[in-house]
């Protein structure tokens, strides 16, 4: 039998890292509210379940979009055969206008240059894999370079990590071709800035490398940053990548039932919005039940499907074990995925996804988080100076509505949320009193 290579067999995907500790419980125990109650929480899946609701609502209203259906089964012939694997042009025009809107409209995109793939990953590979590139999120370890960053800053992008990456890639003998950025990031949840985008471009533009954007939660943001869109056209990358895209294709059945779906003008418009204030309530109940127990949250996070976490507030050694990986697997039976999988050296810093679930499935985690903390006897909020909403088991969508107004939230509230839980910096005493 022919021997595999070296990338085939290695631990380059990192099935043994504690990043795969959760899924494995998970798909041994999966949480059903019935079934398995005490089954794992998946926290550990960036997809929004939140929107759902939305897309079923349209497809029963237009049935012609799929030709599974009576109404749409004279596509099927023409959609079935064979399609260019360009992708079709109804598809990439939708797709480019779709992208425009993400982004209020203040860019446009050239459906002549989308390229489709199957899946980020697949366009990853499609720009990225024969190069050595600099990169500031997980992934494999062979021909990457990763860009640490670090709590004291709120884990931005600086130009000396920029530069010390680049660095040790030389040491290790790589010629680094390329920068790769998650905006929003994964798994922080933030948007980089005006003037990280500035020292971006310019260390890109001194070591002549390409940058690399990985955009696929733009869609995700629920707070608008406070700059526009550089979107820059290279023929040559454009060329190859439709030579390589051919390894990975999207179905034109697929292709057929979005290009429908977002050449409806309204439907999108009402996507966007609602989409948008369901994730950011969700965000913000889940990361105000998480500080009522001490447990505090990046606060630059205006985006995604997941938070950035810190839940090493004590700093007794038995306090460590517990919120380890697998503390959170073995004993809070939740799904979440540890700092270091991310190439985070600090402890304690975990990413939870809150959109890929529903109400209950949410306060059943919260439920748990809250019982172990009791249970340990770490909660670190004396419990006079907690909002009179302090309990986890609530009306998702009263409450929701309510934390979302100032004018209805508590002054001890308002408070936490501004400086109690901050990560990294020491705890200030209220000047309120309860």
């Amino acid at each position: 039998m022919a021997a595999m290579s070296k990338i085939a067999t290695g631990n380059g995907h990192g099935e043994n890292s504690p990043y795969f500790e959760g899924w494995k419980a998970y798909e041994t125990n999966p949480f059903h509210p019935v079934d398995r109650p005490d089954g794992v929480i998946q926290m550990g899946l960036a997809e929004n379940q939140l929107c759902l609701d939305i897309v079923k609502k349209w497809l029963v209203k237009h049935p012609e979009a799929s030709f599974c259906t009576a109404q749409g089964v004279s596509k099927f012939k023409e959609t079935a055969l064979f399609q260019d694997y360009h992708g079709m042009p109804e598809f990439r025009g939708a797709v480019a206008k779709f992208m425009g809107k993400v982004r209020g409209d203040r860019v446009k995109f050239d459906p002549e240059r989308i390229v489709m793939s199957g899946g980020a990953t697949g366009a990853h590979e499609i720009v990225a894999f024969p190069w050595p590139i600099l990169v500031k999120r997980f992934s494999f370890p062979l021909l990457i370079s990763q860009v640490n960053c670090e709590s004291c800053n709120n884990f931005n992008i600086t130009g000396d990590a920029l530069e010390a990456a680049y660095v040790k890639a030389q040491e290790a003998n790589l010629r680094v071709k390329g920068l790769l950025l998650t905006n929003p990031s994964n798994p922080l949840g933030t948007i980089l800035d005006r003037d990280t985008l500035k020292n971006v471009v310019k260390f890109i533009n001194q070591k002549n490398i390409h940058l690399i954007g990985d955009e696929i939660y733009a869609a995700t943001v629920f707070m608008e940053p406070e700059f526009g869109i550089v979107y820059s056209y290279n023929d040559a990358v454009v060329s190859c990548a439709r030579k390589m895209s051919s390894f990975g294709l999207v179905s034109s059945q697929t292709q057929y039932l979005i290009a429908s779906l977002l050449s409806d003008d309204d439907f999108v418009d009402n996507f966007i919005s609602e989409s948008r204030e369901l994730l950011f309530k969700r965000h913000k109940y889940f990361t105000w039940s998480l500080s009522q127990v001490g447990i505090g949250s990046l606060k630059s996070m205006r985006g995604c499907l997941y938070g950035w976490i810190c839940a090493n507030y004590s700093k007794t050694r038995h306090s460590k074990r517990k919120w380890s990986c697998g503390g959170f697997i073995n004993e809070v039976k939740l799904n979440v995925s540890p700092g270091s999988s991310f190439h985070c050296d600090e402890p304690g810093w975990f990413r939870v996804c809150f959109a890929n679930m529903d109400d209950s499935t949410m306060q059943v985690a919260l439920s748990r988080i809250r019982s172990f903390v009791v249970k340990n006897n770490e909660a670190m909020v004396p419990p006079r100076k907690l909002c009179r909403r302090s309990s986890l088991k609530l009306s998702l969508s009263r409450r929701m509505d309510d934390l979302m107004s100032r004018a209805s939230c508590p002054p001890t509230l308002r408070y936490l949320n501004r400086h109690w839980f901050e990560p990294g910096l020491e705890r200030k005493k209220n000047p309120r009193k309860s």
